[in-house]
């Protein structure tokens, strides 16, 4: 049964609009995520150098033009903003269709255009988030959030098998075809986004208005810890996914399809806690369920941990399902914290310096490049182990998990 705060949302025209958009643009993402490197090494050819090439060029965005994103998000209608992106998108998935089915594409070009496509993402993934408070009553911004965030997921955990599916089956066409279709009605939703979502003040210098978000951040006594939590989150974790399958396969002697099926628990996990969420936020304190993340971060690294000492598939699977299920209550609690705290003219800047912390994962899977060659893939997971309990130190240290509620909305 619905309960009345998720009924209310329902009744909001503008918010489902939001929800719906989210979906089908993280749905169209995901798809060309898994579609182009299949593509690029079975019909182009590409080797491990251009597959890295590849995978750097449709992350680079992130690092790159996160923050002149969430300048934009906060001199413009946020609704023009996602659109546009959406667009961008749209734009970079049909001309790799039209190239491909010309026999034209190339990997160089597909990196390019993957880049382009990216840069929608940025935008929309720090544009998203600074919306919706303009959409909700501050009571309803947790399930708001967790509504976005299983959409989210469900699109990370189904995305990645329908692109994979629809190469096997139809090649380059129905996966690029359907990503480039999604985005499209991506743009149709957020066009029925009716409520004017920000007051859009006048701009000032750039690099003045790029301070004011960091100072904001780097000095908030709830957010600077949230932040450098999740940046050791990410490098952690990415120490696992770095070692994991040569893990999996050389010491716990599982065949590809097992190892797909462990990896496949962490969006499992994700799903599970997203769906939980609520009901999860309404039973505890604040401040706990942002403590939930990082501890059960910790303990699903030990249990992977655990399996180079005892060779059991089934804890590594506990692990990478804890892995997803406790962080994603980390992502909605701490995104309606900082929804809370941050006056409504920051929130694309400080959102933007969010999702800054997803550069913390390059340096992950670097640092797992080196210590395993270095050392051994079970020094990897143990180092990762020891970034895992130095986030849970950071945030168990923060006044952040003394909060009984939600805070207080700022205002203008």
């Amino acid at each position: 049964m619905a309960t009345s705060s998720e009924s209310t949302l329902r009744g909001n025209k503008s918010f489902t609009a939001l929800a719906t958009a989210n979906l089908l643009a993280h749905s169209a993402e995901q798809i060309a995520l898994a579609a182009a490197p299949l593509i690029a090494v079975l019909a182009l050819g590409a080797g491990g150098v251009e597959s890295g090439a590849l995978q750097a060029a449709w992350t680079l965005p992130f690092l790159l033009f996160a923050i002149p994103a969430g300048m934009l998000a906060d001199r413009m209608s946020r609704r023009s903003l996602m659109m546009s992106a959406e667009l961008l998108r749209f734009a970079s998935l049909i001309l790799i269709l039209a190239l491909s089915l010309m026999n034209q594409l190339s990997w160089p070009l597909l990196a390019f255009l993957g880049f382009i496509g990216v840069c929608g993402t940025v935008l929309f993934s720090v544009a998203a988030p600074a919306t919706v408070p303009a959409l909700v009553p501050a009571h309803l911004l947790s399930t708001a959030n967790a509504r976005i965030e299983l959409a989210r997921t469900t699109a990370l955990t189904a995305g990645p098998a329908i692109g994979g599916l629809l190469i096997s089956g139809t090649g380059a066409g129905g996966a690029f075809g359907l990503a480039a279709g999604l985005s499209m009605l991506a743009v149709v939703s957020l066009a029925r986004i009716a409520k004017p979502v920000q007051v859009v003040r006048k701009p000032r210098k750039p690099v003045q208005e790029i301070r004011d978000g960091v100072a904001f951040v780097f000095s908030h006594r709830l957010l600077a810890p949230i932040f450098a939590t999740q940046f050791v989150f990410n490098v952690a974790l990415f120490v696992i996914l770095a070692v994991f399958v040569p893990h999996a396969i050389h010491h716990l002697r599982l065949s590809p399809s097992a190892v797909g099926i462990i990896l496949g628990m962490f969006g499992f996990g994700m799903v599970v806690g997203a769906v939980l969420a609520p009901r999860i936020m309404a039973a505890v304190p604040f401040g706990a369920v942002v403590a939930i993340g990082p501890i059960f971060g910790f303990a699903g690294s030990l249990a992977i941990l655990s399996t180079t000492v005892v060779a059991n598939p089934i804890l590594a699977g506990l692990g990478f399902f804890l892995l997803g299920a406790g962080p994603i209550l980390w992502i909605i609690s701490t995104t309606t914290l900082r929804q809370s705290v941050t006056p409504p003219e920051l929130l694309g800047r400080v959102s933007a310096i969010n999702t800054l912390a997803y550069g913390a994962r390059p340096i992950g899977a670097g640092v797992g490049a080196l210590v395993s060659g270095l050392f051994s893939i079970e020094a990897c997971l143990f180092v990762a182990s020891l970034g895992f309990a130095i986030q849970v130190g950071i945030i168990m240290l923060s006044p952040a998990v003394k909060l009984e509620r939600q805070p207080v909305m700022a205002v203008a």
